[in-house]
């Protein structure tokens, strides 16, 4: 589901922290620890398409970068029910020269780990953009179906977990991202 600009922007003025969850879902009483952290994970919080070896503006396809994550979470009192979140991530999509068609198909995952520890579930999820006819560059705002965090018991609080997004990636474009290569457009002119 996509939100406008003007939702996200609410949504994150609401989600300064967990203590402003009970007002933003309707709840009636202060959750009783923190929400997971929720980040971009770095090496792939972008995504460069280049088409031949080399790394040139020309040769650039589709591009994807993540430019903010906002989340919200709820605990629950029981030990049977896991920790809720709803999560929406505002995304920036580019065609670059070398891009073929309109439409393209990124794949983003989301990952709740044991913070620093180990993955307890990884989901993909195909993002299609089509570019209008001479726009090369797409902003939107995807919101993901709400993620349910298994907790022990009851009084399991949720800086035990990490909510991670990021973009499916090739060994190639990894390698960009973590040589530290941009493409901006337009750099270096008036």
């Amino acid at each position: 589901m996509r939100l406008s600009a003007a939702s996200l922007m609410a949504v994150m003025l609401i989600v300064t922290g967990c203590s402003s969850v009970r007002n933003a879902l309707g709840g009636s009483q202060a959750n009783p620890g923190p929400c997971p952290n929720t980040l971009a994970l770095y090496d792939a919080h972008r995504m460069v398409d280049i088409h031949g070896e080399v790394n040139t503006f020309e040769h650039v396809g589709f591009t994807g970068e993540i430019l903010n994550v906002a989340s919200l979470c709820r605990y629950t009192d029981s030990q049977a029910k896991p920790l809720n979140m709803e999560m929406a991530v505002r995304l920036a999509f580019g065609r670059g020269p070398a891009a073929q068609g309109d439409t393209h198909t990124y794949n983003m995952f989301v990952a709740v780990t044991r913070t620093d520890r180990v993955v307890i579930d990884r989901q993909v999820f195909p993002i299609t953009v089509t570019f209008e006819p001479g726009q090369d560059r797409v902003e939107v705002i995807e919101q993901f179906k709400p993620i349910s965090i298994p907790r022990v018991n009851a009084s399991t609080s949720g800086e035990n977990f990490e909510v991670l997004v990021g973009f499916e990636l090739t060994d190639k474009q990894l390698a960009f991202n973590r040589g530290g290569l941009r493409f901006r457009i337009g750099a270096g002119q008036d």
